[in-house]
């Protein structure tokens, strides 16, 4: 049979034909587009995601205070307390309370009026208060669990309960990293106890949003990234090494198919290889001006250590770094409240008020939001003659820079500072508001696992837009 050629076609003949593919193509873009599981997707799990609105916040720094901060002796000024210091609350207890407080006890500290807003807060801040105009103070957080180890996790992964994605791994796996040679979560001295890795663990994540741990448990003067040296100092040997465990692992992969645990392993040694670049740089404060060592405190040997802190924190956020966390502690004062409370935020102090005008100064603040707060507040009533208790039933957190609104406070605690009872925000409204300033929808940044979509908020959690400029 003798074959026919088919008559060619036009180019307009063509498209035409096409159109149906075009479109096609055009409806799985605008779909991936909107799932924020896929948006973004790329060879690489770190690689830059859009946000799914403008955000008012590129990067997230939280100077979490372990133990638990006071929140009557430090910004939630109260009148009534200091006058019925001394008398029975008059009103029931929790039921559940982690142990047995006797009458109320007015702050051993005064209280000012700081910048325009005027703003309350106490001599234990007296720099931080000079900053008062930066700070939007949110004085009805509330909490679920009495114990440290159960608040931490909730504050870092929204549940007491189960182990969860920290919320520095959500914003991770959310928006990836803006330098590739750097993570996108760093933690600076965490603490090793009350949760301990849960607390920055990517959990069900894929591995590569997991926190990095710099120091824990070792004076932070010699903290460092485990292993970022090659001893050897060899590096096309390295590579070399690299490249075949690469090649080895990807054989596995092709065999295996799909497996989020060897593909982020795969990731994480090539991460690991590209921050020895990079990394050593940003911890070597040397190159730092002797203004910006003193602004910090690292001039003191009372305020160097969590200046350290704060200064290396500023210098991985301009950077690219997305979320680094910064600890201090131990805020847990059942006991000796006047000394141990006075010496903690003398070592914080300084290097919190150095740290916001610095980020001002550059022009990072209005990018960068600055989270301050612990895992719960502490009773009004007193514990002995000089302690408080731990109080997960009002406390309070102040955010600066990134989006809110500044020289301002929302919420409002009873007359003694026991119970939120208006504007209440809880810890999962909290994590709301946070990814909500980062460009995201806390309801729509999903993964699944298990059968279900997880989320950071589970199924609750509220944006406070009322705080956002």
């Amino acid at each position: 049979m003798r074959h026919v050629q088919p008559p060619p076609i036009s180019r307009r003949q063509m498209l035409r034909q096409c159109c149906g593919g075009f479109g096609n193509l055009a409806l799985l873009g605008l779909l991936t587009s909107l799932n924020p599981a896929t948006a973004g997707v790329s060879a690489n799990p770190l690689a830059v995601r859009a946000p799914r609105f403008a955000p008012r916040a590129k990067r997230v720094i939280f100077l979490f205070m372990h133990g638990g901060p006071s929140h009557v002796d430090t910004f939630d000024y109260k009148p009534r307390l200091i006058r019925d210091s001394g008398q029975p609350l008059p009103f029931a207890k929790p039921r559940i309370q982690f142990a047995k407080t006797a009458n109320l006890g007015k702050s051993p500290w005064e209280f000012r009026p700081y910048g325009q807003s005027g703003t309350m807060v106490s001599d234990l801040f007296p720099l931080v208060g000079q900053c008062a105009d930066e700070l939007c103070l949110i004085k009805s957080v509330y909490g679920t669990n009495e114990a440290h180890g159960g608040a931490l996790l909730k504050l870092h992964t929204g549940s007491d309960t189960f182990v969860r994605p920290s919320m520095g791994s959500w914003i991770s796996y959310g928006l990836g990293t803006e330098n590739q040679n750097l993570p996108s979560f760093i933690t600076i001295n965490p603490s090793l106890g009350h949760g301990g890795v849960a607390n920055w663990s990517s959990a069900f994540l894929p591995a590569v949003h997991q926190g990095t741990p710099i120091g824990g448990g070792v004076p932070v003067e010699n903290a460092s990234i485990h292993y970022l040296h090659d001893p050897n100092e060899n590096t096309p040997l390295q590579r070399a090494q690299l490249d075949l465990l690469g090649d080895l692992n990807r054989e596995h992969l092709a065999q295996a198919g799909h497996d989020p645990v060897l593909e982020a392993r795969i990731e994480s040694f090539e991460l690991a290889f590209r921050m020895q670049t990079e990394a050593p740089e940003v911890m070597n404060l040397s190159g730092e001006t002797e203004l910006t060592r003193k602004l910090y405190g690292l001039d003191d040997p009372k305020t160097a250590s969590f200046a350290r802190q704060c200064l290396m924190a500023r210098r991985f956020c301009e950077r690219g770094v997305r979320f680094v966390q910064v600890t201090h502690g131990y805020w847990d004062q059942h006991d000796d409240l006047t000394k141990e409370h006075g010496r903690l935020a003398g070592e914080v102090d300084r290097p919190i008020a150095g740290l916001l005008r610095d980020l001002k100064s550059r022009g990072l603040l209005d990018e960068t939001l600055v989270l301050w707060g612990g895992e719960f507040g502490r009773t009004p009533t007193l514990q002995g003659t000089d302690g408080r208790d731990h109080h997960p039933h009002a406390f309070t957190m102040w955010m600066a820079g990134g989006g809110v609104k500044r020289g301002t406070s929302y919420g409002i605690t009873d007359d003694y500072g026991f119970y939120c009872v208006d504007e209440k925000v809880h810890i999962h409204d909290l994590h709301a508001t946070l990814l909500a300033l980062m460009g995201m929808d806390h309801e729509q940044l999903t993964y699944r696992y298990a059968g279900r979509d997880f989320r950071l908020t589970d199924v609750e959690g509220r944006v406070v837009r009322e705080i956002m400029a």
